[in-house]
C-alpha cells in the first residue's frame, strides 16, 4: 500500500512537471521545451499504461501502430510527432489545470447556495435559470457542474409526493441542465472544445471564435427554452395543480458566480489581447492562481491551503490516471492520424477543394455528432479532422468559419452521443439508458437545433466572417 501511494505521488508531480513544461512552451514558443516534457510524458504514460483498463491499453495499442505507420509514410514524420507530443502534453495539462479549479470548488458553501436557488425556481423560470446558470457552472467545474447541479435538481423535486409530477419535473431539470452545458462549449474559455479548436485549427485566436460561439451557445439555449415553453408535458390525470416548494434564498447567492466569472474571463481577455499567447497557455497560468486563491479566501489559512494542494497533487490527479490517459490517447491518435492520412490521401488523389464551401461546412457540422453515435471522441475527431482541411481561404473563408462549425458539431456530439460524460451523468440521474437521453429525450431539439445552427454557420461564413 505505501508503494502504491509513493507511486501516486510521484505521479502527481510528473504532472505537475508537466504543466509547467506546458506553460514554458505555450509563453516562449521555444521548441527544446518539447524533449523534457516528452521525458516527463513517457514516465508518466507508462504509470497510467500499468493500471490501464482495457479500453486505455486499446487506446495505447492503436497509439503505438500509428507511430509506426507515421514513419513509414510521412517524410516529415519527426515534426509531426513533435507537434502530437505538444498536443498530448496540452491535454494533460488542460485537464489538470481545470482539475484544481474543481478542488477550489467542491469547498465552496457559495456554489451550493447558488446551485439550489436555480433548481428551486418556479416553472416559468426554472429551464432559463438551469441552463444559463449551467453555462457559468461549467466554466468552473466542467462535468462536475452536472453533478452538482443534478444532483440538487432531484434532491429539489423529492419532497414532490406525486410520482408523476416529480418524474416530469426531473426531466426539464436535467434536460435544461444537459442543455446548458452543452452551450458553453462553442465559446468557454475552460472547454476543452475551444482550447482544441485553438490548438489544432490554424489561424484562429479565442477572441476571434468567442462572439460567434456565444451567438451558437444562444441559439441552443433559445431552442431549448422554446421547446420548454410551448411543449409543456401534460398530467395524465386531472386534478389539483402540484404544490410549488419556495426557496428561502435570495438571487443575492448568485453575486459569487458573477464575481468568479469576471476573476477568470477578464484575465483571460486581457493576456490574450496583449501577449497574444494561446488560449491554454493563459488558462494554464490563470486557473491554478485562482484555485489557490479561492482557497485561501474560503480557509482563511496558508498551511490548510498547502495541506489541500498537496491532496490534489497526491491524490486528486492519481485518481484521474484512466481519464487522462483516454484523453491524451485519443488527442495523440487524431494528431498522428490526420499525419499518416495526409500523404496517403495525396498519393490518392483526394482533393477536398472541389467540394462546395457549404458543403464541407455542412460536413464539418455533421461529422461529430455521426461519428459520436459509433463511439468517437470529439477530441480524437477535432485532432483527426482539422490538419486534413484546405487552407480556408482556398474557399474565401476565414478559418474561424471552419472553428465555428466544428464547435457547433462538438456542442451537438453532447447532447446525443451514448458514450460521452454528459449523456451518461445525465442518464444516470434520470434513471434511463444513455442511448435514450440523446434519441429519445433530445431528438427534437437535437433536429431543431442542427437546422439552426446549419443556417447560423452559413451566416457567419458568408456574411460576417
Amino acid at each position: 500500500m505505501s508503494d502504491l501511494r509513493l507511486g501516486d505521488r510521484l505521479f502527481g508531480w510528473v504532472v505537475i512537471a508537466v504543466i509547467v513544461l506546458q506553460v514554458l512552451y505555450e509563453w516562449t514558443g521555444m521548441k527544446w521545451v518539447l524533449l523534457p516534457l516528452t521525458v516527463c510524458l513517457v514516465p508518466m504514460i507508462i504509470m497510467m499504461a500499468m493500471t490501464a483498463k482495457r479500453g486505455g491499453k486499446i487506446f495505447l495499442l492503436v497509439s503505438l501502430g500509428l507511430t509506426v505507420a507515421l514513419v513509414f509514410v510521412n517524410d516529415n514524420w519527426q515534426e509531426a510527432l513533435w507537434e502530437a507530443v505538444a498536443k498530448t502534453g496540452f491535454l494533460a495539462s488542460f485537464f489538470s489545470a481545470l482539475a484544481a479549479l474543481r478542488e477550489a470548488a467542491a469547498s465552496s458553501q457559495a456554489m451550493s447556495k447558488a446551485g439550489r436557488f436555480l433548481a428551486a425556481q418556479p416553472p416559468g423560470r426554472r429551464y432559463i435559470s438551469l441552463s444559463v446558470g449551467t453555462q457559468i457552472y461549467a466554466l468552473l467545474l466542467n462535468f462536475g457542474s452536472i453533478q452538482l447541479l443534478g444532483t440538487l435538481a432531484l434532491a429539489s423535486t423529492k419532497e414532490e409526493p406525486d410520482e408523476e409530477v416529480r418524474q416530469i419535473r426531473s426531466r426539464r431539470m436535467l434536460l435544461a441542465i444537459q442543455r446548458g452545458f452543452i452551450s458553453a462549449l462553442p465559446w468557454s474559455p475552460m472547454s476543452f472544445s475551444t482550447a482544441m479548436a485553438v490548438a489544432t485549427i490554424p489561424g484562429i485566436t479565442w477572441l476571434e471564435i468567442a462572439l460567434p460561439g456565444l451567438v451558437s451557445a444562444a441559439i441552443l439555449l433559445g431552442t431549448g427554452w422554446a421547446l420548454d415553453t410551448i411543449f409543456k408535458p401534460k398530467l395524465a390525470r386531472s386534478g389539483p395543480r402540484p404544490m410549488r416548494q419556495k426557496s428561502d434564498l435570495h438571487w443575492s447567492v448568485l453575486m459569487p458566480l458573477a464575481v468568479l466569472l469576471i476573476v477568470i474571463l477578464l484575465p483571460v481577455l486581457a493576456l490574450e489581447m496583449l501577449l497574444g499567447i494561446r488560449i491554454v497557455g493563459i488558462v494554464l497560468v490563470v486557473v491554478p492562481l485562482l484555485s489557490i486563491g479561492w482557497l485561501y479566501i474560503q480557509l482563511r489559512d496558508a498551511r490548510i491551503v498547502g495541506e489541500r494542494m498537496l491532496n490534489y497533487v497526491h491524490k486528486e490527479l492519481p485518481a484521474f490516471r484512466s481519464d487522462l490517459l483516454l484523453l491524451m490517447s485519443a488527442g495523440y491518435i487524431g494528431g498522428i492520424g490526420s499525419s499518416v492520412l495526409v500523404p496517403l490521401m495525396a498519393s490518392a488523389g483526394i482533393d477536398l477543394t472541389v467540394l462546395p464551401a457549404w458543403v464541407l461546412l455542412i460536413a464539418l457540422l455533421w461529422i461529430m455528432p455521426v461519428l459520436g453515435q459509433l463511439g468517437g471522441n470529439p477530441i480524437l475527431t477535432l485532432s483527426l479532422v482539422a490538419p486534413l482541411l484546405p487552407d480556408a481561404s482556398l474557399f474565401g473563408l476565414s478559418p474561424s468559419a471552419f472553428a465555428v462549425a466544428m464547435l457547433c458539431g462538438w456542442a451537438l456530439t453532447g447532447l446525443t452521443s451514448p458514450f460521452t460524460a454528459t449523456n451518461i451523468l445525465i442518464g444516470r440521474f434520470g434513471g434511463i439508458p444513455t442511448v435514450d437521453v440523446g434519441r429519445v429525450w433530445n431528438r427534437s431539439y437535437f433536429l431543431i437545433a442542427v437546422s439552426l445552427l446549419a443556417v447560423w454557420v452559413l451566416v457567419y461564413a458568408f456574411l460576417i466572417a
